[in-house]
């Protein structure tokens, strides 16, 4: 039996709502359910993230694992689909899942060590280049939410959301976003995207020396999948003094890695900071933030 208190990061993301706390009540059984189903055996303290409980374990045969808790629902059940569709190539390798309440059993990567250890900012970029380059060479599977779905949505709610600014130059840049993906809407991809492939989101591996984990699956265009790379380690970028230059080299990187029409590239890498605008605003922002409008001018204004 594994002992454990509910992490701070978890009570905060669910406690507040009468169905997350019913999951994070019933935890403890769910953990010990598991480890007696897979005959796993605990190896060392749990971890939490905001959406999910991380618990090491080894199987019968000697194999480091992890157990993974989240809160069954659509981007939980799109992961599964995800991962069971790439097999581990490029991306942790799913062993085993329970399709009642979307627990899974993953190979354990190191947690300590993400590609934000890599110092040379080139070499890490090159290093996420290769893995996205694999994780959307695969097409989507049927069943997936779609961009050109997530695109009209968007398209819908933009005039509201640039009423809702206060500043006309950010109502301005958030109009060039929606023409953006307004031109690209009709045109949406079909291959599986991971949605959040940042340096964070790439873990040191023995299997392969690094591998995405947490992905969001997406069936769309691969140029929507590049914001959440441009964007990493965003305050070391706005260190240098230039992060629009960063960003300029990152996407002539990713774009050339991947084989991507940098035009439809840059639209929707908009796109994709009209996503996160959109969502600041239902939050109550009434400004774009500054990395935002840093993304949204590097694509704006490319040599």
């Amino acid at each position: 039996m594994l002992a454990f208190g509910v992490p701070d990061t978890l009570l905060a993301s669910y406690g507040r709502s009468e169905a997350g706390r019913a999951w994070i009540a019933a935890l403890p059984g769910q953990v010990a359910e598991h480890l007696e189903k897979w005959d796993l055996a605990p190896d060392g303290d749990v971890a939490a993230g905001e959406a999910s409980l991380v618990a090491p374990v080894v199987r019968a045969g000697g194999e480091r694992a992890v157990l993974r808790f989240q809160p069954p629902k659509e981007e939980t059940r799109a992961a599964l689909v995800g991962l069971r569709t790439w097999n581990g190539s490029g991306i942790v390798r799913l062993l085993d899942h329970d399709p009642a309440n979307c627990t899974m059993l993953l190979e354990r990567l190191d947690g300590s060590r993400t590609l934000a250890s890599v110092a040379d900012d080139d070499e890490a970029m090159g290093i996420l280049a290769d893995l996205l380059r694999r994780l959307t060479a695969v097409p989507a599977p049927e069943g997936l939410r779609g961009l050109g779905e997530i695109a009209a949505e968007m398209l819908d709610q933009a005039p509201q959301a640039v009423s809702a600014l206060t500043d006309p130059a950010d109502q301005q840049l958030l109009r060039s976003c929606a023409a953006a993906v307004a031109d690209l809407v009709d045109e949406p991809g079909d291959r599986l995207l991971h949605w959040d492939l940042h340096y964070g989101n790439v873990l040191a591996g023995e299997r392969e020396p690094w591998l995405a984990i947490d992905p969001e699956p997406l069936a769309g265009d691969p140029g929507f999948d590049l914001w959440p790379a441009l964007d990493s380690e965003w305050d070391a970028a706005v260190a240098t003094g230039d992060p629009i230059r960063v960003v300029h080299r990152r996407f002539d990187l990713l774009t050339e890695a991947l084989g991507l029409d940098r035009e439809r590239a840059a639209g929707w890498t908009l796109g994709r900071v009209l996503q996160n605008s959109l969502w600041d605003v239902e939050d109550g922002a009434t400004a774009l933030a500054p990395s935002q409008v840093a993304m949204a001018q590097a694509m704006l204004e490319r040599p």
